[in-house]
């Protein structure tokens, strides 16, 4: 789930570098950028080395590669989709080929490879109807929405038949998956709250993780599967637990104000890692398990995400993007060795978000 919808953003303009890992290059006459847009690397982007596009319009997110280091599953819409909301894509990081992973109908979120690459996992509104499930009622600020017909499914990567894992009335999705431990971890409003949850890939063995009052999404297992980082809010006086219960029943929560979290693999020993009160989001563990990188408007406006990384023991925190006003959904390649994110910079279209992909340098 996004915050997207928040920002008016800047583009950027530059050349890439192509290798044998990614996409083939495309040439700038067919892909023109705004003038005057912020450069697709900023100087002080230091732990960024050879950035390059893989996508060049629309609404481009989540981009999780699979265990070889070869392909991306993301989601997509608008631009050259051609769909009006979010559907799931596998993109070859070799050939630069792409297909159409979902249905093409409803709305889809979060994508992932699992069972060794033998299946993609993703939340997805289809079988409530085909068209995109309305915007949400703004009218209470900046808000998403919990559609109810949101449901985990999985389907082969060479194609195939959908298997539902989840059932329950009400939001299950954000599934990621660990090959280490071969549990899945969502987030479901199944019991009154959004909390976390770990299944098997055939959606049996379902186990409650988190049992707090506020909004727990966005987990990620570590590498080794011994711990789970996720965002969350935490309404702390009885009239802000009132105000989330009642946005809650309309299928509504505020992504504003969220603070990240680890814990073990099951839900103990939780601790908060982030105390800046802004909306911190989309945190992914550095393959060592030792630091987390993230997205927060920490920085100054609210309207404005950077990348940061933040050291589980110390809270130390350093920032990592400056370019373009919007950086998010940082994922580490299996080797460690590059990272995939979304940003606004170097985009032909204001409000365009695309990957890109970059070595990482410590």
């Amino acid at each position: 789930m996004r915050l997207l919808a928040l920002f008016s953003l800047s583009v950027a303009i530059c050349g890439c570098t192509y290798n044998a890992q990614d996409p083939k290059p495309q040439t700038p006459a067919a892909h023109p950028v705004r003038e005057g847009a912020a450069p697709l690397h900023d100087p002080r982007e230091t732990h960024l080395r050879n950035i390059r596009q893989l996508t060049f319009s629309g609404e481009n997110a989540e981009g999780y590669f699979d265990s070889q280091g070869k392909r991306l599953v993301f989601q997509a819409s608008k631009g050259e989709t051609g769909y009006k909301c979010d559907q799931i894509f596998e993109l070859d990081l070799a050939s630069g080929a792409k297909r159409l992973v979902s249905t093409g109908t409803g709305r889809t979120t979060c994508a992932y490879f699992i069972d060794g690459d033998r299946r993609i996992v993703y939340a997805s509104t289809h079988l409530a109807g085909p068209k995109c499930p309305p915007e949400p009622d703004r009218s209470h600020g900046y808000v998403w929405a919990l559609y109810p017909d949101y449901d985990i499914f999985s389907v082969p990567t060479g194609g195939g038949d959908l298997v539902r894992l989840t059932s329950t009335p009400g939001y299950d999705a954000e599934a990621t998956w660990c090959e280490a431990n071969q549990r899945l971890i969502f987030t479901s409003a199944r019991d009154g709250d959004l909390e976390l949850y770990s299944m098997k890939d055939d959606g049996s063995d379902v186990r409650r993780l988190t049992n707090h009052i506020g909004y727990d999404g966005g987990a990620f297992y570590s590498r080794d599967g011994k711990q789970i980082v996720w965002r969350a809010s935490r309404p702390a006086t009885e009239a802000a637990k009132s105000d989330f219960r009642a946005l809650l029943a309309q299928g509504l929560v505020k992504p504003t104000v969220m603070e990240l979290w680890v814990a073990d693999a099951d839900g103990s020993n939780a601790r908060q890692i982030t105390n800046n009160g802004k909306a911190n989001w989309a945190p992914y563990f550095f393959p060592d398990g030792k630091r987390v990188i993230f997205s927060s408007n920490m920085g100054g406006s609210t309207r404005e995400f950077h990348l940061y990384v933040v050291d589980i023991e110390s809270k130390k925190i350093e920032r990592v993007t400056y370019s373009s006003r919007f950086n998010a959904f940082p994922i580490f390649s299996p080797d460690g060795k590059r990272i995939v994110f979304g940003s606004n910079r170097h985009n032909r279209k204001e409000g365009d978000t695309n990957l890109f992909i970059a070595d990482w340098v410590e």
